[in-house]
């Protein structure tokens, strides 16, 4: 199959989608906000996003399955599945503030071939597919080169549930804010790994995410010459749900210290 060709199929539907989430955002109200949790909300305009993209995506690949983030379909594809969060960072949405994102990703059984990450605010578009290079609007990327942890800049975002473990979060974060040029936290996952992917952060960490918080962005990164891995270093990070991902040269001081204080 030609990823690339799809790509450029996708990418209209992708902006398109993404430019309703912005006229929305002019109009948007709270009082149309629906809680799942406390810090964990949804509005119409994740659902109408995610309809849109799935109708435009089984367009493209009639045969496909969907793994999306607010359910308006439960189908698995025979081989290739689209991954998609129609707005990452939705508190962002509700509130008004930069960043929040589209992310889809294309899966070939259980290898991802494909993946985009729109982030609205700024009209960018990072994208790579298999056996190609990663890009920003087109333009070649790639992760960032500092060499040790001293030197680096990092992203993290914390839980809205499973806070049991937020304690070693804390602790985790105020090691890594001592030790490094700071720890930034922006509300949107894969905006953070397409931050990583082309230089602008040179390491992202976290946990309890979703396949469609991450499927994208990690993809995008290991295809931007970075690394990705789980807490332990294993490359399930989906199916386990923690993720590291970093310029690479940074990634093992980065997972001893995870170990240490984790």
């Amino acid at each position: 199959m030609d990823f690339q060709s799809i790509l450029t199929e996708i990418k209209p539907l992708i902006l398109e989608t993404g430019e309703f989430i912005r006229h929305e955002r002019t109009l948007f109200s709270n009082e149309r906000i629906e809680y799942k949790g406390v810090a964990n909300m949804v509005s119409y305009v994740d659902k109408t996003a995610e309809e849109k993209l799935v109708e435009g995506l089984a367009r493209i690949l009639p045969d496909a399955g969907f793994v999306t983030e607010e359910g308006t379909i439960n189908k698995t594809g025979e081989r290739y599945d689209w991954i998609i969060d129609p707005l990452d960072g939705t508190t962002n949405f509700i509130h008004g503030f930069p960043p929040f994102s589209i992310s889809v990703a294309l899966r070939d059984r259980q290898e991802i071939v494909l993946g985009v990450v729109y982030e609205i605010t700024r009209d960018e578009f990072f994208s790579s597919v298999k056996g190609g290079a990663a890009h920003l609007n087109e333009h070649p990327i790639r992760v960032s080169t500092p060499a040790r942890l001293e030197n680096s800049l990092l992203v993290t975002g914390f839980p809205y549930d499973h806070l049991g473990k937020l304690e070693e979060w804390l602790r985790l974060f105020r090691k890594l804010t001592e030790t490094t040029h700071g720890v930034r936290r922006l509300g949107s996952a894969a905006v953070d790994l397409a931050y990583v992917a082309c230089g602008r952060i040179d390491g992202f960490y976290e946990y309890n995410l979703n396949a469609w918080d991450v499927a994208a962005g990690a993809f995008i990164v290991q295809q931007a010459g970075g690394k990705v891995s789980d807490f332990s270093g294993s490359p399930e990070f989906i199916q386990n749900r923690t993720l590291l991902a970093s310029n690479g040269l940074i990634q093992e001081e980065l997972l001893q210290l995870i170990r240490e204080n984790f």
